[in-house]
């Protein structure tokens, strides 16, 4: 299932399935069985059609999402080997870590929340009726070391925009990962319709708005005093990258 795809159910056992993998990010067969208004048959079949129709896949008796965001990707660079890859549930701790990492400068307010909102979630890629979420992950002989982020509404007004965040942790910046994670969500909105992807930076946050701005993002709006930093107003500077 894409990412851009709404989904649909042929029976309400179907929907219930899919929704608590969906809100949970992944679910063992047996809690599932449970939960189901339906006969250990029944039940079989509906997972069988959602499982063929591309909504979950299946590992062991663990169902998650089965959304197809791309493949693997390695790179070498100057620290080595760099894969990029679609994130998933496994890799939450290394994620919420590595946001933490990055946000720790209290720089980057975005991220923050998101962080924040995974932990209050407890799931990595989310896929409903009313938005969605990607992550590509960077990792460095396992360990998640960046992030790019594609937050995705799926209000028909603004399905064709998408916000999009990157971050990579202290030890790993300055060897091009930062670059590789923007250009991958680039990529993938790109070939998925989306027109515009954009950010939103504090004034005070320099690093990040030159990043962008050296990769062709350009600077939509101010927003005079939008964020309280250390007890000081800061401007909110919003950024786009158009295709």
């Amino acid at each position: 299932m894409r990412a851009t795809e709404h989904p649909t159910f042929e029976s309400e056992a179907s929907k219930l399935i899919y929704e608590y993998v969906e809100r949970h990010g992944t679910a063992k067969r047996n809690v599932l069985l449970d939960i189901a208004p339906v006969s250990s048959d029944e039940f079989g079949t509906e997972l069988d059609r959602l499982k063929s129709r591309g909504y979950l896949e299946e590992d062991g008796g663990t169902l998650q999402l089965a959304l197809d965001v791309g493949a693997i990707e390695e790179h070498q660079t100057d620290v080595g080997v760099v894969t990029i890859r679609p994130g998933r549930q496994q890799d939450f701790e290394g994620l919420v870590d590595a946001i933490r990492d990055v946000t720790s400068e209290k720089t980057y307010v975005i991220a923050e929340s998101i962080a924040e909102q995974l932990l209050y979630e407890e799931t990595v890629t989310r896929h409903n009726r009313v938005a969605s979420r990607v992550f590509f992950v960077a990792t460095v002989e396992g360990e998640v070391v960046g992030w790019t982020h594609l937050d995705l509404p799926q209000v028909e007004k603004v399905r064709e925009t998408a916000q999009q965040t990157v971050g990579v942790t202290d030890d790993f910046r300055d060897s091009g990962i930062g670059s590789l994670l923007l250009q991958r969500g680039l990529d993938w909105a790109e070939a998925n319709g989306f027109r515009k992807v954009y950010n939103s930076i504090p004034m005070t946050n320099d690093r990040a708005l030159e990043f962008l701005g050296d990769h062709g993002w350009e600077t939509e709006a101010i927003r005079r005093e939008h964020y309280t930093i250390d007890g000081e107003f800061v401007d909110e500077v919003m950024m786009a990258y158009r295709f």
